[in-house]
């Protein structure tokens, strides 16, 4: 028989004590890992699963759409050459001769001003990428591939050299329609459905002029606005993408054209992982209108927008940011034809709400030239409803409003003047309406909001202004009714545009 001993009453004590904590901690271990206690019964949270594959490798893909994507080398002339040598070179052999003569530009000899030798003009050539999108020869590739070209080759997978024609492009979208005379070319379609953030995608092109190549990523990001036109709606890619790839295709794991490589962000010239391709819903309906007519054809509304700013907000007595300000409304433009005018806020088109100057692009642009439409703007803080016949964008002349001459003369009849708190110094207008700006402060609310030199301010809030008692009046007007900002109408190099300034605090 074994004997056992009895514990102490103090050791008792002591054990009590250990499993109390133990069983505290055990509790306090449980709730960090995320055990619920409710009843005595252990009930864990669980974590997000996601089921997915990924292909193994893309050789087959690559097998199927390589074929459909080609090289476009594009031919270029450049400035002609004097068919004469430098003096002393005469002696030289007939290829030195030759390659210095490729070379040499007018006066090179030391005659500068002696045009009496022919000129010959001299080409380059560029190139970029392309893809089939029909069995009869129709190719996509960028408006900026074939920019300035006086001649067109498609180069194909298998070397085969196919003269091409250009059926049309677009500047504000970046594409542009080829076409080489044949049948029976193997071509890719667009895809159906918008890709998805963090997607597989192929880019293949010809990067570099090397051909053939391919580079694997995700989709990283969509809808991008890169500031290169009013119709940003950029698919943005990690696939290395690098310079000769532009018109290529990026394809899905189907095969399936998601967008065409257009744009790199790279601080070095190569790449960094950052690249941006359109998007195949926009692809395929320029590409239609590139087909069917040889250009695209857009709505016009005739105005120059801009984003309704917190501080131009603040100037107007408005709370909201939403839609787009009209800095200028054109004279001759169908938006001023139907009463519309600068400082007007559009809000709608047809009762469908606008938030930004993108979306009222994108908007009117889609509606058939000559169509009726209602657009409603903010004007004094109420609604208007207007009705617009459409203009036709191509019948419009692009050439932006002349901007004021920093050249004219300077002025005598006043000597510039200050508005020390909103960091500007102003003069008298020499080419006629308006107050010139004479210097900015960069560290000032005027250069925060982007005021430069040369800027001619035009209207204070709803007011002319034609002199710096004007402009100074305008804002006395402003803070007596108590605005945090003063709205300045400015016309400068980039045409009319609206800048809201807003007060120094204390």
């Amino acid at each position: 028989m074994t004997n056992l001993v009895q514990p102490t009453p103090r050791a008792r004590r002591l054990r009590n004590a250990l499993l109390a904590s133990v069983f505290t901690l055990g509790i306090v271990g449980a709730a960090g890992t995320g055990a619920l206690f409710t009843n005595s019964h252990v009930a864990f949270a669980d974590p997000v699963r996601v089921d997915a594959t990924a292909p193994a490798d893309f050789s087959s893909i690559v097998e199927q759409v390589a074929p459909a994507v080609v090289s476009v080398q594009v031919k270029t002339e450049i400035a002609g050459v004097a068919n004469r040598m430098p003096e002393g070179m005469d002696d030289l052999p007939p290829g030195l001769q030759d390659f210095f003569r490729r070379f040499q530009m007018p006066g090179d000899d030391g005659n500068p001003g002696d045009n009496s030798e022919p000129f010959h003009p001299r080409h380059g050539m560029s190139q970029g990428s392309g893809f089939f999108i029909t069995d009869d020869g129709y190719v996509v590739t960028n408006a900026h591939v074939v920019a300035d070209g006086t001649g067109y080759t498609v180069v194909a997978q298998d070397g085969r050299q196919l003269d091409a024609k250009l059926i049309g492009k677009d500047e504000r979208t970046d594409l542009a329609l080829l076409k080489v005379d044949g049948h029976d070319f193997k071509y890719v379609k667009f895809a159906s459905e918008e890709p998805k953030v963090g997607q597989w995608v192929l880019a293949v092109g010809n990067p570099f002029g090397l051909g053939g190549s391919v580079t694997a990523g995700i989709i990283s990001a969509d809808h991008r606005d890169i500031g290169s036109g009013p119709y940003d709606n950029f698919l943005q890619i990690d696939a290395p993408v690098n310079r000769g790839n532009s018109g290529g295709p990026t394809f899905n794991v189907h095969g399936e054209v998601v967008g065409v490589n257009t744009a790199i962000f790279s601080p070095s010239g190569g790449n960094v992982g950052i690249a941006f391709a359109i998007p195949a819903s926009t692809v395929s309906d320029i590409v239609g209108d590139l087909r069917d007519s040889g250009h695209v054809t857009r709505g016009w509304l005739g105005v120059q927008i801009q984003p309704v700013t917190e501080d131009i907000a603040k100037s107007l007595g408005i709370k909201e940011t939403d839609g787009a300000i009209v800095a200028d409304a054109m004279s001759e433009g169908p938006a001023a034809g139907s009463g519309i005018r600068t400082g007007d806020i559009i809000t709608k088109v047809n009762g469908t709400v606008v938030k930004n100057p993108k979306e009222l692009s994108e908007t009117i642009a889609r509606i058939e030239p000559g169509s009726k439409i209602t657009v409603t703007a903010l004007r004094d803080g109420k609604e208007q409803n207007f009705d617009v016949t459409l203009g036709n964008l191509n019948d419009f002349d692009q050439k932006q409003h002349a901007s004021a001459d920093d050249k004219g003369k300077s002025s005598a009849d006043e000597n510039p003047g200050s508005l020390a708190a909103l960091g500007l110094k102003l003069e008298a207008n020499p080419d006629g309406e308006g107050v010139r700006v004479a210097s900015v402060d960069e560290e000032s609310p005027a250069g925060d909001e982007g005021l430069q030199h040369g800027d001619v301010i035009v209207a204070v809030g709803s007011k002319t202004v034609n002199s710096i008692a004007d402009v100074e009046s305008a804002i006395s007007a402003a803070q007596d009714q108590g605005r945090d900002a003063v709205l300045f109408r400015v016309q400068g190099e980039q045409g009319s545009r609206f800048v809201g300034v807003p007060f120094e605090r204390g």
